[in-house]
């Protein structure tokens, strides 16, 4: 991975909690010892090592009836990033519209996630997250401290980038603990 900067070394433990939701803290506090560019990159290697060599066959695995695959919840990460890193976009911007909540599991739903290749799978993740990266690095600290409302809550940019860190961590423990332990 690249090495960048960006506008603002800010770390989630110096963010306040008028910038993101209450829903939303659980995915700050995993991300409370890194700078935001720290965790994009060290999601990526981590998601990625986890990831690599598992065969399409396991990366159908699901721990129980009804779960999604580990396919679908790689999809469901990138799907997350990218909503995430619009709103990012678009209140840096300056927009004034709130954005609706979206319906993760119609996402996935809709999504032909167990279908693809492990391989194809991984290699749009590393885009969406350079992409990611590139956007982030891209703002000016003033943008990063922008602010506009989705889903019925008013959210930083900066916070918008912690969440979407946070939230892959989250499923990165998920994957741990309920999926490749039964890989192993």
């Amino acid at each position: 991975m690249n090495s960048y900067t960006f506008g603002e070394d800010v770390s989630a433990g110096l963010i306040s909690t008028d910038e993101y939701g209450q829903f939303f803290s659980t995915y700050i506090q995993y991300c409370k010892e890194k700078t935001l560019m720290e965790q994009f990159e060290s999601g990526e290697d981590t998601l990625s090592d986890l990831l690599f060599g598992l065969s399409d066959e396991k990366m159908m695995y699901r721990y129980e009836p009804g779960k999604w695959s580990v396919k679908q919840i790689v999809g469901h990460i990138m799907d997350t990033e990218r909503v995430m890193a619009f709103r990012a976009l678009s209140f840096a911007r300056g927009e004034k519209q709130a954005f609706p909540g979206y319906d993760h599991d119609q996402y996935v739903e809709q999504a032909n996630f167990d279908e693809r290749s492990a391989q194809d799978l991984l290699m749009e993740y590393r885009a969406v997250r350079e992409s990611t990266i590139l956007l982030f690095s891209s703002l000016t600290s003033d943008m990063l401290m922008k602010r506009g409302s989705a889903s019925n809550v008013e959210f930083t940019v900066r916070a918008l980038g912690f969440i979407i860190c946070g939230h892959e961590l989250h499923h990165i423990k998920i994957l741990k603990e309920r999926y490749l332990t039964q890989l192993s």
